[in-house]
């Protein structure tokens, strides 16, 4: 299953309509939280909201996330261990206030289990190098990265060195 997400704030209708496209070549099942999204989907199942719980479930089951590029969906992923597929927002076809999303795109590009599509041409791509992609190797790193974090702040807090 690929589990598509826009965030909760604001409908995103060029992702949902490009993945809805996109679905019948993928040959599993796609399920989008669309948000207060229009665009009334085909091909994949839509729900316009998820309940944490159940959201848990579904990226636990997924074998990739596509999402906008809204840092807690990185962040899941990355705790989830799962490959993601980012899909920025774009403020000038009205989906931001601004860019910052192109921004986090620059910056994660590349990295280990994330791939970027810019454009709707170039998402059939990033699924599919995203589909072979692992991240399990990230996320054990994260929490390495975490435990040693986590014992240089208690040592701090017992003897003030840093």
């Amino acid at each position: 299953m690929i589990l598509v997400t826009v965030g909760m704030q604001l409908g995103f209708d060029r992702l949902i309509r490009a993945m809805d496209e996109i679905a019948p070549e993928l040959g599993m099942p796609v399920i989008a939280q669309t948000g207060k999204g229009t665009y009334q989907a085909r091909n994949i199942k839509t729900l316009e909201s998820i309940a944490p719980s159940e959201f848990d479930k579904l990226i636990r089951e997924t074998r990739l996330l596509v999402a906008h590029a809204g840092i807690g969906t990185v962040l899941t992923a990355q705790k989830f261990g799962k490959p993601l597929v980012l899909f920025p927002r774009r403020a000038s076809f009205g989906e931001h206030r601004n860019d910052h999303q192109l921004a986090t795109v620059g910056q994660l590009d590349g990295r280990p289990g994330i791939g970027v599509a810019y454009e709707e041409a170039d998402l059939r791509a990033a699924i599919a190098k995203g589909l072979e992609s692992e991240m399990g190797g990230v996320a054990s790193d994260l929490a390495e990265r975490r435990s040693r974090l986590t014992a240089a702040v208690e040592r701090f807090i017992r003897s003030g060195e840093i």
